[in-house]
Parts: structure tokens; sequence; C-alpha cells
């Protein structure tokens, strides 16, 4: 019988294997999720939809914002064009059961990256590079006059359930001895709509989605943002696991955008970059960034200028953040963390090498 029971623990691994295996790509990649998303021609993916600066739905029924241009950006590296997406508007407890169904080919939902959410024993995603590193705030009327973390003792506190965001909110309390009442809600229009109506003193969230909410207020001058911040949120697209190769697309896709504004290339002069790079056979690593020569793309299963393609839907990442939350967009925020390595900050992109 331990035959039999080693034959069965081994079925999910071939299991994963056989899916990953079963369709081929550009160079020969075999990735089930490249070969869909050519095959349909389109990329279904999953957003909040209902979040200012990250995903928003327009009146006219486009989409904008950061977590959008991620999704846009993936859209143009895969298929040529950054028009060609499907976004699907999840909440917090559909988004995960989406990703592992295949409703939907990639999460760009600020979603932060977790051990539970990571491992194989848990949700079994696939992280991508993070594209927002935010911390856990809280938010009051400033008519509260309420201040501190420690002056939210034995009030109500609103908050999304099946989120780091509880968890974290329990153990700081905890930490600081402060008994409280968690409001619980399922999406986050509930939560948000429960804090305007006075049903909780305080709602707490991600900085950067409190920063966002709080523009569409009635008066968003009348609320204020504790100074404590609760937590590490690294904010980061996710697929599936059991598909690396595809995995590997996202992730170098979003490395691209990053290390695109190291060098300098914008979607306004990428054009004249690929050129510059055509003319001079010496600049070996702009030529092989931009897919002038080398296989990086085939690599991923993408075409040689999936960078280029990338550039030209979105701009490099400081473009995006610029344009969606910094401090040119209504929420006004500051770069900090979200800076290159070289200025301060945590984005670093691997050697395209």
């Amino acid at each position: 019988m331990a035959w039999l029971r080693k034959l069965a623990a081994a079925l999910p691994v071939f299991t994963a294997l056989s899916l990953v295996g079963c369709a081929s790509d550009e160079g020969g990649i075999q990735s089930q999720k490249l070969a869909a998303i050519n095959g349909r021609g389109k990329l279904i993916c999953g957003v909040d939809g209902k979040l200012p600066g990250f995903s928003f739905v327009n009146p006219d029924g486009s989409y904008s914002g950061l977590d959008v241009d991620i999704c846009k950006a993936t859209a143009a590296a895969v298929l040529g064009d950054p028009s060609q997406v499907d976004f699907r508007d999840l909440n917090s407890t559909e988004r995960f059961a989406a990703l592992a169904s295949g409703e939907i080919d990639l999460l760009s939902r600020n979603t932060t990256a977790t051990l539970s959410r990571d491992a194989p024993g848990g949700n079994a995603l696939s992280f991508a590079p993070t594209v927002f590193y935010d911390g856990q705030g809280i938010m009051t009327p400033k008519a509260s006059g309420i201040t501190s973390l420690k002056a939210l003792a034995g009030q109500t506190i609103c908050v999304e359930s099946g989120t780091t965001t509880e968890l974290n909110l329990a153990d700081r309390m905890r930490e600081i001895k402060a008994p409280y009442t968690p409001l619980r809600f399922q999406t986050g229009d509930q939560t948000y709509a429960a804090y305007l109506q006075g049903r909780c003193v305080a709602v707490t969230s991600d900085r950067s989605q409190l920063a966002g909410k709080r523009t569409s207020f009635p008066d968003p001058a009348a609320h204020t943002l504790l100074p404590e911040v609760l937590s590490k949120e690294p904010l980061s697209p996710a697929t599936v696991n059991a598909d690396p190769a595809w995995a590997d697309a996202v992730r170098w896709i979003i490395f691209g955008l990053m290390q695109a504004e190291e060098l300098g290339i914008t979607q306004a002069n990428v054009d004249a970059k690929v050129a510059e790079a055509k003319a001079n056979a010496n600049l070996a690593d702009l030529r092989r960034f931009l897919g002038v020569e080398g296989d990086f793309g085939k690599q991923l299963g993408l075409p040689a200028n999936f960078v280029v393609l990338a550039l030209k839907a979105v701009g490099n990442y400081g473009e995006i953040f610029e344009r969606n939350v910094g401090t040119g967009s209504l929420l006004k925020l500051e770069r900090g963390l979200n800076r290159q390595w070289s200025q301060g900050g945590l984005l670093y992109s691997p050697p395209f090498r």
C-alpha cells in the first residue's frame, strides 16, 4: 500500500506539470496560459474597479489606474495591443478563487504578497515584482479628535474581511493592549459606506487605498490619516504558480517597466532609443533590452520587442506612478519607497542579461 500512497502524493505534481507542458508558445516555451491568451486574443485581468488611482471605472466605462496600466502593459507585451484586455471587477474574497479557477489570467488588484498566499500549501500564487510598496493605515474623521492608534481603544473600527488588513489590525491592537470592536464587511464599498454613515469611528486599509477612497468622499478634507503605519504591504500582481513560464513572462514585463525608467527610456522617446540602438552596434545592453538583438523575448515566449511594446502602451514605471497616484494626480502621493534604488527607494530590476 505504500506505493499507492506515494502515487497519490505525486499526482498533483504530475497534473501541474502536464498543465504547463500541454501547450507551446513562441520560442517553444511551454505555457498553457500564454497559449490560451494568444488563442483568444485577449488578456483577462482581475482588478478592484472601485479604487481611484489603482483601478477605477471612469464615466465613459474605461478603466484607469496603476493596476490597470500593469494589465495594459502585459497585454501589449504579449498581444501587441494594450486595448486587448477584459477587466473583471473582483472583491477581496473573490480574487484568489477567480485566479485559481482560470477565470482570470492575471490578478492586478492591490494585493499584498505574503508567505501563506505564495506557498503551495496556501493560495499557491506566484507573485510578480512589487509595483507599490505600501503600509496599512487608519483614517478617522477630523471632528473625532482621534490622533493616535491608542486613542481608538474601546472604539469600533470598520475593516474589510478576508484581507491582511483584518489580521494586522488585530495584531497591532493586541500589542498595544487596546480593546476594540471590528465591524467587518465583505466589500470595500460596504466598508467605506459604513464609515461615512458613522457606524465606526475609524476605517483601516492600505494607506494608498485610504488616500484613494478619500478623494471620492463628499468632503475629503474632513478626514485624516493617523501617523502610525501598522504593517508592510508590498502590493504585487499575481498569477498561479502552476504555470511558471507565464509567471516569468509577467515578472519580466514589469521589470522592463522599472529598468526603462532607470535607463531614461520613456513613452515619448522609446522610438528614438530603438533607432539609436539599431544605428550603433556597440550599444549591446540597449540593443538586447529593446529587442534589437538577442533572444530575451524568445526565452520568455514573448515577442523580441516586448519591452518596447509595453513602454509604447503605458510608459515606464515612473510615468505610470506619476500619472495615476503621484503628486500630479488626485492622490498626490510621494514616491517614497517606490523610488528607484539609486534614489533611495526599493525599485530594483535584476539585470537583463
